[in-house]
């Protein structure tokens, strides 16, 4: 999946990323905190700071110990919170990191890294919004899936 976008919901008036796969059959809505929509939107925007941040940290770090960002996978939904792990690449060894989505979306997009998120993960995601608040979740999936990215300019981060 891409990194679609990084908008502000306008219901909850909350940072929300876009991931959408490449046929754009599927996307999935992951709110984020500010600071962490702060670090993928900086990334997103090609802003350098004159100090590294966070993510950028720790990309040099693995970058230093000769070591990979072979992906990153958004793999568990439980209680409406996302998981994700990091999956490293160091000699001969794989590592699999655990991690919260913003944290491994910020390191993906620094290490060019590519994004899945496992199928279950989709599934109980339309299942979720189909069990909530249905007006409200209605409302905006019809929204997240009719917007045109471009258009975007007054909810952008």
């Amino acid at each position: 999946m891409d990194v679609k976008a990084l908008i502000v919901d306008p219901i909850a008036n909350m940072p929300v990323v876009i991931l959408r796969d490449d046929e754009e059959k599927n996307f999935l809505p992951i709110w984020v905190g500010v600071f962490e929509a702060n670090a993928i939107a900086l990334q997103m925007e090609g802003i350098t700071t004159p100090r590294p941040m966070t993510h950028d940290l720790l990309r040099n770090v693995i970058s230093e110990m000769e070591a990979n960002v072979v992906r990153i996978v958004i793999n568990k939904l439980h209680e409406n919170t996302f998981y994700a792990q990091i999956h490293l690449k160091l000699g001969d060894r794989t590592l699999t990191i655990d991690s919260r989505p913003s944290d491994a979306i910020a390191l993906a997009l620094r290490a060019e890294a590519p994004v899945f998120v496992e199928e279950a993960v989709l599934e109980k995601s339309r299942a979720n919004d189909d069990a909530s608040d249905a007006q409200n979740s209605e409302r905006l999936r019809k929204w997240l899936e009719e917007v045109d990215p471009e258009s975007l300019s007054k909810y952008k981060m």
